[in-house]
């Protein structure tokens, strides 16, 4: 009978040994994630800063307009100039390489008519001013 004990205990130690042995592993496997997910956040104190390219909208219709910006086929919403306002926008500095063409559309929130404009060449840190006419 002492015997059939003894097995019992070595299972169940061994039971807990591979239970601890586990919780190591997973934390070792999270502690290596978190560690390989770390960025550095050290600046390039060569780097030259980007400027900021904006557009500045005149809306002097009634509409409020969803306002987008086109690359190529590429179309970004950049926000909503309402109506009778000045608004401005930050175009993101991933549109921008060098001198880039770039179309501007005006789409209007409760109408279906919109309104794109021919190309403009915009570099980094032009501000592009785009005028909607009120109708």
């Amino acid at each position: 009978m002492k015997k059939g004990r003894e097995g019992m205990y070595r299972g169940a130690t061994s039971l807990a040994v591979r239970a601890r042995h586990a919780t190591w592993m997973l934390a070792f496997a999270i502690a290596a994630t978190v560690a390989g997910c770390s960025q550095n956040k050290q600046s390039d104190q060569d780097a030259e800063p980007v400027p900021v390219t904006r557009l500045k909208v005149q809306n002097q219709a009634f509409l409020d307009m969803t306002i987008y910006v086109y690359r190529g086929p590429q179309r970004l919403r950049l926000g909503t100039a309402n109506g009778n306002s000045t608004s401005r926008f930050t175009i993101p500095a991933s549109l921008i390489f060098g001198a880039t063409p770039l179309r501007f559309q005006a789409d209007p929130i409760g109408s279906n008519r919109n309104s794109i404009s021919e190309e403009i060449t915009v570099s980094p840190g032009d501000e592009v001013t785009l005028l909607i006419p009120p109708q």
